[in-house]
């Protein structure tokens, strides 16, 4: 048998270093037995996935080095490879499921099943639906379906016992059915949820193994359930332990930068990265924290991964990076990372005509753009200090502005200006009152060439990431406080 493992990112937002993770021990546990790794989009979300997302997907797991034997750009016999072109496959096997009695048409509106879920909460019940359209009449459904009434499909599950699910790390894991909610498979728009879709491509594309996070666990009786109902063998599972925080929470933006592009826009080597990541969780036989992903391959045995949460200290990242610059990087070699790293025409292009401007001195010109060269900023509160806006209000408009880029789509110059224009007059400021933080989070000063320009150059990981810090150096935002804020952003519309 031949071994093939698969990563099934989604697109949309920066690619993250938790799919660089579960896509380097995919890429690395295949390779080891022989065998092949797949990429496959998983783009059933129409409305936040993007071309672009998914571009930056590919970029930056090639950039670490993580190639794949089959996916939407290199093709393969399995194809194609992204699900929003597979959609009469998945309508297929839906209907396989109906015609079976697996499945069911679900008419409960939103409402019906908001108040479900409140009363279940209150009742102090694991919430999930309960039957309700499983009990309708065959005729009952084909005249609901006659009259247009928008619906859903759901799996049916079981309401007794016990679901059992082999882990190749975890041994025996046991399940209750009680537990499990009647998933819905096929959405009111007609493409189908992650479940679905996920089991028919593992079964048709021959994926014999899944290594994917713990948070899918949960969801494991729902695919071996599916693959019982098509009459398919399942895949071998492995639930990878998650990466952490410093403070042991899952690993998020809000408390360290998790774009792959960030790291890689702020100087980090991608050996490094991928170094690092290997680390999480894993090590080399000889126990040596340093490696590369050829070391990695010829070494590997997944049973040395360890189900501890594994913490993504950035500051260990930053110790790792440095001496993969000092012990592999000879001064040449040094000379063509940086130049290939941002020290480039192409890229200087891009602000060199600001610059040019500003100047009066040739000397003028690095500290003017050094903060285009930076992770993140040398800021004090005190940076932020204004004369119309007290702190409170400077860090709401950080926020607000977080909160409005985080929904931008296309990162150009004219839409972020709209966006931010907009912003600070439902917020009632001058745009030069409410730019001023902006600024400085950005550049580090409000004396410097178009905000817009500057966040246009830095790209939208690095821009967001100097946001958050902003935020984190002016005390961040707690539980309490980010809830009234939230609930004020959302009137601004």
């Amino acid at each position: 048998m031949t071994i093939r493992t698969r990563v099934a990112p989604s697109p949309t937002g920066d690619p993250h270093v938790g799919t660089a993770y579960i896509a380097l021990f995919n890429r690395i546990f295949a390779k080891s037995q022989g065998g092949q790794f797949i990429l496959r989009i998983e783009d059933t979300d129409q409305v936040r996935g993007t071309a672009a997302s998914e571009q930056q997907i590919l970029d930056s797991l090639r950039w670490l080095g993580l190639d794949w034997d089959e996916g939407p750009d290199v093709g393969g016999d399995y194809g194609p490879y992204r699900q929003s072109e597979r959609g009469d496959v998945y309508a297929e096997h839906a209907q396989i499921l109906l015609d079976k009695g697996h499945a069911f048409h679900c008419f409960c509106s939103s409402e019906r099943l908001d108040a479900l879920r409140a009363e279940q909460m209150a009742n102090k019940q694991t919430p999930g639906y309960d039957g309700h359209c499983q009990h309708l009449s065959e005729q009952e459904v084909k005249g609901k379906l006659a009259a247009g009434e928008s619906h859903v499909l759901r799996m049916k599950v079981p309401e007794q016992g016990t679901c059992v699910i082999d882990d190749m790390l975890r041994g025996t894991i046991e399940i209750d059915w009680s537990q499990i909610d009647m998933q819905i498979l096929v959405k009111a728009d007609g493409m189908p949820t992650y479940h679905l879709a996920n089991v028919v491509d593992d079964h048709l594309m021959g994926i014999t193994h899944v290594i994917r996070g713990e948070e899918w666990i949960n969801s494991a009786p729902k695919h071996k359930l599916l693959y019982q109902y098509f009459g398919w063998d399942m895949p071998v599972l492995c639930h990878m332990p998650l990466l952490r925080n410093p403070d042991k929470s899952k690993l998020s933006k809000r408390k360290n930068p998790t774009s792959i592009t960030y790291y890689r826009d702020a100087g980090y080597l991608p050996e490094a990265l991928v170094n690092y990541l290997g680390r999480m969780g894993w090590s080399m036989p000889d126990e040596r924290e340093k490696f590369s992903l050829d070391d990695m391959l010829e070494a590997f045995d997944i049973t040395r991964v360890s189900l501890g949460g594994p913490v993504f200290d950035q500051e260990k990242l930053s110790w790792l990076n440095a001496s993969w610059i000092r012990e592999n990087l000879t001064v040449d070699d040094f000379a063509q990372r940086l130049n290939h790293w941002l020290l480039n025409k192409e890229h200087m292009m891009q602000y060199l005509p600001l610059a040019k401007e500003r100047v009066e001195t040739l000397g003028d010109f690095v500290p003017m753009v050094s903060f285009l060269y930076a992770g993140m900023l040398n800021l004090s509160a005190d940076d932020f200090a204004h004369k119309k806006l007290s702190e409170a209000e400077v860090k709401q408009v950080l926020q607000f502005t977080l909160w409005r880029l985080e929904q931008q789509r296309e990162w150009n110059k004219n839409n972020l200006f709209d966006a931010i224009k907009k912003l600070a007059n439902a917020m009632g400021y001058k745009l030069s009152d409410f730019n001023h933080p902006i600024f400085v989070a950005i550049a580090g000063t409000p004396n410097s060439w178009s905000v817009m320009e500057s966040m246009k150059i830095l790209g939208p990981d690095m821009t967001r990431a100097r946001l958050r810090y902003a935020i984190s150096v002016l005390g961040g935002v707690s539980k309490k406080e980010g809830k009234r804020l939230e609930k004020a952003f959302k009137t601004l519309g």
